[in-house]
């Protein structure tokens, strides 16, 4: 059913004098019987009538058929019950958090419809629970449980922490050592000369880790010679000189390089060609906040017949999420309680992680130039077909944020200030991947960034893709939609966001991916 619908539903029980604050805590379905259960959570007498003509309403907003029942549960909790809640939802969703908390630390001020709700910490530990999200968490979460509106917030108190429970904290992840692969050079023959022959050659995919002089091998697939003008102080004349272009890739990843050539030599590089093997000697560089691989020497050489790159052994997943904590997805509408009916069998039995990105730029491999940043994650976790866990944050960024991106987005340099850099929102992301298929919109785009920085801090995202472009593209024929964006495919269903913002664009995606299983039945192969 449709969120429109669902609030078109709660606006009509809520005519109710009884039922005027209520809120819908679930629908349980009998299909022997065609009997669907509504539970009502309320906060205030009812009456008989009133549970009649609740019953009456519910039964509007079902399919041709089926008949309604209504359960009203009157639930007014006082202090004790909120405050035991608050404890028993941080210390199963955030028990990090709640390793600093007793029951006793959290402090409850009742609202005439909700309440506020305090944790008395220590200085130094607001950022727990800032960053990640608990507040904001624990607020949604009484929401479902009660009546009215909760608020959250900390006070700052001077504490003493039992020592006991400091051995109880999670224990440090094992240091990782990135394993650096190489493979034999084969049918050297020199070009430009060496120092010393060189006899491995480091896989593309692992160059950027590398410190000193090393080499690389594949086929040469982007070769152009540029003219320059150096001004020559010796004689104070300008010289024309010449530079070569080139791209080079190994099977791991392709690597973006110019050359100056020797007087000596220049005349045997310009023979080069796309398609030829060649051996780069050289040593990464610090340049623009970025490393590049500097090009000292050009020679010929090829990796093996028949080359298969070996799969680098990713770092573990993560024991623990440090940096960016991922929260309950709850849908305040609760629009899903009418249309879990019939989902296929595909879309319940597996876990997907929807997700979407912001970047400095489009530059997503390292064959086009100098990599963008990610500055923003956003994701949804799909389980048994339903969005449960929502994964957001910033992500730091020394460079500053173009006037194009700043508009298309609304992030600002200010934004990034105090947020986690990016390899300790990459290891959060792949602990909340692990055992996840991937889906994005467009998903290779946002994959290759992952992937990349994913291998520059150790893990390998080598989760299968679903594309929510490419299944838009086979449901909808020529005119249905007016092209295949995501903004167009989402006016479609009739689902509003805010466009260019990580975790929007991500939760609207989930949302069509469902939308687009339903009608296709399964997975494509």
């Amino acid at each position: 059913m449709a969120i429109d619908r669902t609030q078109e539903y709660l606006k009509k029980v809520r005519e109710l004098d009884g039922l005027k604050n209520a809120i819908l805590s679930g629908i349980s379905v009998e299909k022997e019987r065609a009997l669907a259960t509504f539970t009502l959570i309320t906060d205030k007498a009812y009456s008989g009538e009133e549970a009649e003509q609740a019953r009456n309403f519910s039964a509007q907003f079902l399919p041709n058929g089926f008949s309604a029942d209504v359960k009203i549960i009157k639930r007014v909790p006082d202090k004790e019950i909120l405050r035991k809640t608050v404890y028993n939802y941080l210390t199963a969703s955030f028990p990090a958090a709640a390793a600093f908390m007793q029951e006793e630390d959290i402090e409850i001020e009742p609202l005439s419809s909700g309440a506020h709700f305090f944790f008395r910490i220590a200085s130094g530990e607001q950022t727990l629970f800032s960053s990640g999200k608990i507040l904001d968490a624990v607020s949604a979460y009484l929401k479902t449980l009660f009546c009215g509106t909760f608020y959250g917030d900390v006070k700052i108190v001077e504490k003493q922490i039992d020592e006991s429970v400091l051995e109880e904290l999670p224990e440090t992840e094992e240091e990782y050592v990135p394993e650096i692969r190489a493979f034999p050079v084969c049918e050297f023959s020199k070009l430009d000369g060496v120092d010393e022959l060189p006899k491995q050659a480091v896989y593309i995919a692992d160059a950027g880790m590398v410190e000193g002089q090393f080499c690389v091998c594949g086929t040469l697939t982007f070769f152009e010679e540029r003219k320059y003008i150096k001004h020559n102080e010796k004689t104070n004349e300008d010289v024309e000189k010449s530079r070569f272009s080139l791209t080079l890739s190994d099977g791991t990843g392709s690597l973006r390089t110019t050359y100056f050539p020797k007087k000596a030599t220049v005349d045997k590089v310009r023979e080069l060609k796309a398609g030829d093997f060649i051996v780069l000697s050289g040593e990464n560089e610090e340049y623009n906040g970025g490393r590049s691989f500097k090009t000292s020497k050009i020679n010929f050489g090829r990796p093996p017949e028949n080359f298969e790159p070996v799969k680098r052994q990713s770092k573990p997943v993560p024991k623990f999420y440090h940096k960016v904590f991922p929260e309950e997805y709850v849908d305040y509408t609760q629009a899903r309680f009418f249309d879990n009916l019939g989902l296929p069998e595909d879309l319940k039995k597996n876990v997907f992680v929807v997700f979407d990105l912001e970047t400095t730029g489009l530059v997503h491999q390292p064959s086009m130039g100098k990599m963008d940043k990610i500055i923003e994650i956003g994701a949804v976790k799909i389980i048994n077909g339903e969005m449960k866990e929502k994964f957001s944050s910033f992500v730091a960024c020394k460079d500053k944020l173009s006037a194009e991106i700043i508009k298309l987005t609304g992030i600002v340099d200010a934004d990034l200030v105090g947020a986690p850099p990016i390899e300790e929102v990459i290891a959060d992301f792949y602990k909340f991947t692990d055992g996840a298929y991937l889906v994005g919109h467009n998903v290779q785009f946002d994959l290759d960034f992952v992937k990349y920085y994913g291998n520059e801090n150790g893990y390998s995202f080598e989760h299968k893709p679903f594309d929510t472009l490419a299944l838009s593209q086979e449901r909808f024929r020529a005119g249905e939609v007016p092209n295949y964006k995501l903004n167009s495919i989402a006016d479609y269903y009739g689902f509003t966001f805010n466009h260019h913002r990580a975790f929007d664009d991500a939760c609207v995606t989930a949302k069509i991916f469902i939308e687009l299983m339903k009608a296709r039945g399964k997975l494509p192969l």
